[in-house]
């Protein structure tokens, strides 16, 4: 597509200097008395050329693969519908006109950094805040123009859409959301929501214009310095009591942590002393159930646990027995029930008296 375009170019080129060379010939030719009609000629034949082609050139229409190209009926003033998409048309010359659109992403750009905006010098958006601070907002707004409304975009703005409808639209949004919010929200936590609100108030803007948004980058947002230093302390003081009470509840925490594991200890041990009591009370119940049921158990147990080498016992007459001696003795002629005498009691508690 680009080489018949330079092709016709340079036909046409060729004609011009042609027509231009006959021209030279012709008064050269004149100024020596020698016929000029050769001269004529070679005039004539590169003016038809010239025409020729630079006509053929302008009704061929050769459309990028990023570009659309608006076609204008000068009869009628209509527009083409659909414009004309990537590749080679040809057109009727003189009858139309065209305007080739960029249909790829572009950018714009509005900022207090030097060089990096559309416009020279510093061209923050400059709003205020619902409380009536001053704040200076970077803006970039990315955007192409929609392929099939690219006649509405000709028909209202041609080729000055991006001075006369991006720009002025981006920067009044801009401005109307930002008055909603307050200085501080707008420094901080507000922000994302602002951005948010500025991109779809500016999408639907576009959409009736034939423009598409793709993106919106709120770059920075600068208040007066010292309004900034005072927010700036507030959320260091705000930080810093959040650290504060995060650590009072932390040490509040551990405190109830111990106390309730004291109390848990406690009522562990409790519960321990409980069982404890229970379970040597429920012992002692199920001894007097054996012992009642069985009245010898005493005595047997008691027999059980005296040496093996104890042959002799000796008790008082007259005290009271554990043992039946006598249910003992039945059956065992060699059983000598253990007996004192009671005449040897005074004399052994004579002998324990002490001395006068």
């Amino acid at each position: 597509m680009g080489g018949l375009s330079a092709l016709l170019s340079l036909l046409s080129l060729v004609g011009l200097v042609g027509f231009l060379g006959g021209i030279a010939f012709i008064v050269i030719s004149a100024s020596q008395g020698r016929p000029v009609r050769a001269g004529i000629s070679i005039a004539l034949a590169g003016l038809v050329v010239f025409l020729l082609f630079s006509v053929i050139s302008s009704g061929i229409i050769i459309v990028q693969p990023q570009e659309r190209a608006v076609v204008f009926n000068v009869i009628t003033g209509d527009l083409q519908e659909p414009p004309l998409s990537a590749g080679t048309h040809v057109v009727i010359p003189l009858l139309y006109e065209f305007t080739i659109y960029p249909v790829r992403q572009q950018e714009y750009t509005m900022t207090d950094e030097s060089g990096e905006g559309a416009q020279v010098g510093q061209d923050a958006v400059i709003a205020r805040t619902s409380d009536g601070q001053e704040v200076r907002l970077d803006v970039t707004v990315l955007y192409n123009l929609d392929a099939a409304q690219l006649n509405l975009v000709h028909r209202r703005w041609q080729r000055t859409y991006e001075a006369q409808f991006v720009r002025p639209t981006v920067r009044n949004v801009v401005r109307t959301v930002v008055s909603e919010y307050e200085a501080e929200g707008v420094y901080g936590e507000d922000r994302s929501e602002l951005e948010g609100q500025i991109e779809t108030t500016i999408r639907e803007g576009f959409q009736r214009e034939g423009l598409e948004l793709t993106g919106l980058l709120v770059r920075a947002v600068n208040f007066r310095p010292e309004f900034a230093e005072a927010i700036e302390r507030k959320e260091i003081e705000a930080q810093e009591l959040a650290r504060a009470q995060t650590e009072a509840e932390r040490v509040e925490t551990q405190a109830r942590g111990q106390a309730n594991a004291s109390i848990e200890r406690a009522r562990g041990e409790a519960q321990a002393v409980v069982l404890n009591a229970q379970a040597q009370a429920e012992a002692l119940r199920l001894v007097s159930e054996q012992i009642a049921a069985n009245p010898s158990l005493i005595q047997y147990e008691y027999v059980q646990r005296l040496s093996e080498n104890i042959q002799l016992a000796l008790v008082p007459s007259n005290s009271p027995f554990l043992f039946d001696f006598n249910s003992l003795a039945e059956g065992n002629p060699d059983f000598v029930a253990p007996t004192v005498p009671e005449a040897i009691v005074p004399e052994i508690e004579e002998t324990a008296e002490p001395d006068n």
